[in-house]
């Protein structure tokens, strides 16, 4: 055999048993870590929420409502029901109440209307669907999962947006229907500029499938048509079974600039991150550093969770297999 071929040989092999020994030596190193046979994360926005600005009878209104979403999504997933399915349905028992900042508590853009966003995205596929600036459908959340199972596209926008969803069987309701008086004074008061209600759901399902959710009514006040992060892949919502699922909450533009969903998904995978130090990095770290505000949920392929926030308090709680949950507000609980 040529000297030449013997010694190519030769150096593959050495450098074959090095990377294995490397990688050998990295997997050691990591913890081993149990699946969760199922987990569920929510919040319901970021913001100036402290015990001062609080009634006793609010505290206690949010606290119910974050328990029902997570009962609906652990019925769903202790049954062995999909993720996908567990953060649509858990999103709707936040859209359907007026504490939070989409569908029926939206808040309202300069002209006296409201505007909602949503993405959905399912980890097993990395398909994903959104929709933006729509004005008539009750639960934004299904208009989101429409769009990524029943069209080729990704997002659609406004009246198109609702046409596509009432010709999917959604229902359609009265703009009047987001209304509420608390939603109005914001708007003629000028009084939300530090708190966002946008809601979110994360989930692992038996299978081993992740899934993300969001959605929100944006600003309040905002004019233009603005779109924020909510509907944006990789910036308020991604969902990866490689690594993570993730949905945001705070100042939308800081979200979209710094990717900020992608980017702890990108820590984890080529950064060999734990889901913690990645969601810390960013939200507590680069996210804070470029002067932005607000949190994440997120959930890793193993079922751990975390729930950075840079703000003064966010709704947020988790249900998981093991029997473990609690719902939070407060920076300090």
């Amino acid at each position: 055999m040529n000297k030449l071929i013997i010694k190519s040989i030769f150096l593959s092999l050495i450098a074959m048993t090095f990377f294995s020994c490397k990688e050998g030596d990295r997997k050691q190193d990591e913890p081993a870590q149990i699946k969760k046979d199922w987990a569920l994360v929510i919040h319901g926005g970021a913001g100036v929420i402290t015990r001062e600005l609080m009634t006793p009878e609010q505290d206690s209104a949010y606290r119910r409502v974050l328990n029902e979403a997570l009962e609906t999504g652990k019925s769903i997933l202790s049954e062995g029901g999909r993720a996908i399915d567990a953060v649509e349905k858990t999103i709707h028992i936040m859209e359907n109440s007026p504490l939070f900042n989409a569908g029926k508590g939206a808040v309202f853009t300069s002209k006296g209307t409201n505007e909602m966003d949503a993405a959905i995205m399912d980890g097993s596929d990395l398909n994903a669907g959104a929709v933006a600036g729509i004005t008539d459908i009750k639960n934004p959340v299904s208009a989101a999962r429409a769009v990524m199972e029943k069209s080729v596209h990704v997002m659609l926008s406004g009246q198109g947006a609702s046409e596509f969803a009432i010709g999917q069987g959604l229902e359609q309701v009265d703009p009047s229907y987001f209304y509420t008086d608390h939603r109005y004074r914001q708007l003629t008061e000028a009084i939300n500029r530090g708190k966002n209600g946008t809601v979110g759901c994360c989930a692992l399902d038996r299978e081993g499938n992740l899934a993300a959710a969001t959605s929100t009514g944006g600003m309040t006040n905002k004019k233009y048509n603005r779109i924020g992060d909510a509907p944006i892949i990789g910036a308020g919502t991604y969902a990866n079974n490689a690594t993570c699922a993730v949905s945001a909450t705070g100042h939308g533009e800081y979200f979209i600039r710094w990717t900020v969903a992608h980017d702890i998904s990108a820590l984890m995978e080529y950064g060999h991150m734990s889901l913690k130090d990645a969601a810390e990095t960013v939200i507590n770290g680069k996210l804070l550093k470029a002067g932005g505000t607000g949190g994440i949920i997120a959930m890793d392929k193993y079922g751990n969770i975390a729930m950075p926030f840079n703000t003064e308090g966010m709704f947020r709680g988790f249900a998981d297999s093991e029997g473990t949950g609690a719902v939070f507000i407060y920076k300090d609980e």
